[in-house]
């Protein structure tokens, strides 16, 4: 019998998320299992949670660690927005440009 374990789920396996913003400067995001895009407008991300976008000015993603969960974002942050997307929604994407 053979065992497949999905990576993401198994590391990723709590259910909490945080979001911890220093000055609308610094934004810390747990349960993180995906970026989706990113420029210096807006990030996608996909989390334990949802969809989640974030929109500002001058954003960088400035540590990435997705066995973890941990997203770390620099710049001035003007808005978080959760979604019910989730990651099974990417085959949208060729859509969405087509449109």
């Amino acid at each position: 019998m053979v065992n497949v374990v999905n990576v993401n789920d198994d590391k990723l396996g709590f259910k909490n998320q945080n979001l911890y913003l220093e000055d609308r400067r610094k934004l810390s995001i747990t349960g993180v299992k995906q970026v989706e895009s990113f420029n210096d407008n807006t990030i996608i991300l996909f989390t334990v949670k949802g969809g989640l976008t974030i929109k500002g000015e001058e954003l960088n993603i400035s540590k990435l660690n997705l066995e973890d969960g941990n997203v770390k974002i620099d710049g001035m942050i003007n808005g978080v927005l959760y979604t019910n997307k989730s990651s099974s929604s990417k085959g949208n994407i060729l859509g969405k440009m087509f449109k």
